[in-house]
């Protein structure tokens, strides 16, 4: 019985996934993204482990699950295979669509009107007590999650409870499940919503620590419709505790012989969320950060492309956004830029008819029409949670000193490059792609 231990550039957790994949009387072989993806039908299972895979370029899960790989997985997820993703694993799984397991993995699609249909995302973790955001990011700690479905829903289940909980460990940057309302309804009523962070009496509370990330409804695993695949934020495989869900994963092997594929709903239908122009805030002034250092990821996301068949040159800028009684003053003064870049490795760009910003002896300034070419198009990216521009307005106020700040607001500005006669065709398919944004974690802009 071979379970395939799935890994990809920068996965880091398939030590500790061999001995319990092994622990449970199964065969862990590792298995690399490049490696012959027709091998996957060899395997009974398939594990895909944790880490930081494409150093989370773009967003946690997303390149891994444009690669195809995948596309092979999905073929051995229609058979029936069990599928565990945890931690990184689980926002490939989530970004692929093969949880929740909405109809043809539907996870995103472009319409004329640049609009785009996703189903769920793992968003930036966000701890809340009493009201209160008390931190943000990554987390690394131990939690109790609790079987919040019949035993025998997943491949994953069979050996526990429900109402049973384990103390199995967390550590993850974003792990927060957040859909729409209509989707968790729905994943309630099929039992879908596996696994919840309860406390040590076995209570569900929203707060913080029993709910570790801000997640809807506690989540800590959903499975998706047929129950053979499942998304799982904590890590069962880094202790005994969590030994349970690879037992019921051999178990599954062993005596399922069929399923039958099905979908979330016939009734749910994914919102679609148009792409508007950006407008920025009144007495507001904005800061466009480029990097003057090789920039990494937009070649990942170029190549990630350019294997999909989209040929586009990609440019990406950190866009800051300050709100203030006076931003341009604010903007020059040493402590925001100090806070807001870095000289050594960054410059300022001023991008076609934004207003111009005041330099001074912090780093230095590129000039660009590039806004004005009929080859060109901009796609300002921006978490609609922004707990980095949060962030730096607290410390420039807090810490620096600095006063009349009234919002601070970071985003990712992607520059599209391609032929002047493909452009609109080019961006179209880019936004297809869902490379760049998800839209229950990011909202989308074009930049004009």
């Amino acid at each position: 019985m071979k379970v395939a231990i799935i890994q990809f550039p920068g996965s880091n957790c398939e030590s500790e996934s061999i001995y319990a994949v092994r622990r449970a009387g199964m065969e862990p072989v590792e298995f690399l993204w490049n490696q012959e993806h027709d091998e996957l039908k060899n395997f009974d299972g398939y594990f895909i482990v944790g880490g930081f895979s494409y150093e989370d370029r773009s967003r946690s899960g997303i390149i891994a699950s444009l690669d195809p790989l995948l596309t092979a997985l999905k073929a051995e997820n229609e058979k029936g295979k069990p599928i565990l993703g945890v931690c990184n694993g689980a926002q490939i799984l989530v970004e692929s669509g093969i949880v929740p397991g909405l109809a043809d993995y539907a996870v995103g699609h472009h319409t004329k009107d640049f609009g785009v249909v996703a189903g769920m995302a793992l968003a930036v973790n966000k701890r809340v007590k009493d009201g209160r955001v008390l931190g943000t990011g990554f987390y690394n700690s131990w939690s109790n999650v609790q079987l919040s479905a019949p035993s025998e829903r997943s491949a994953f289940t069979r050996h526990m409870k429900p109402g049973e909980f384990i103390n199995i460990p967390v550590a993850h940057g974003e792990g927060r499940f957040t859909m729409p309302d209509e989707l968790l309804a729905e994943l309630i009523v099929k039992n879908q919503t596996v696994f919840r962070y309860c406390d040590d009496r076995g209570e569900i509370s929203s707060e913080f620590p029993v709910n570790p990330n801000g997640s809807m409804h506690n989540l800590a695993a959903v499975c998706n419709a047929a129950g053979n695949a499942m998304a799982m934020m904590p890590h069962p495989e880094r202790t005994p505790n969590g030994q349970a869900i690879f037992t019921s994963m051999r178990e599954y092997v062993e005596k399922e012989k069929t399923i039958t594929m099905k979908n979330v709903t016939d009734n749910f239908r994914p919102t679609v969320m148009e792409i508007s122009e950006y407008k920025p805030e009144p007495n507001s002034t904005e800061l466009v950060i480029g990097l003057i250092i090789t920039d990494n990821e937009a070649g990942t996301v170029k190549n990630t492309l350019r294997r999909l068949n989209i040929d586009a040159e990609i440019t990406k800028y950190i866009h800051w956004e300050i709100s203030a009684d006076d931003p341009a003053t604010i903007v020059a003064s040493p402590a925001c830029r100090d806070e807001l870049f870095n000289s050594n490795k960054e410059k300022i760009v001023q991008l076609g008819s934004t207003a111009p910003v005041a330099c001074g002896d912090r780093g230095t300034m590129e000039s660009t029409n590039a806004l004005q070419n009929d080859n060109t198009a901009y796609l300002l990216v921006r978490y609609r949670e922004d707990f980095v521009g949060q962030s730096k307005q607290y410390v420039l106020e807090n810490r620096l000193g600095v006063s009349g700040v009234k919002k601070i607001t970071k985003g990712t500005l992607w520059k599209i490059s391609a032929p002047s006669d493909r452009i609109e065709e080019i961006v179209s398919k880019v936004i297809s792609s869902r490379i760049l944004f998800n839209q229950f974690s990011q909202g989308c802009f074009k930049y004009i």
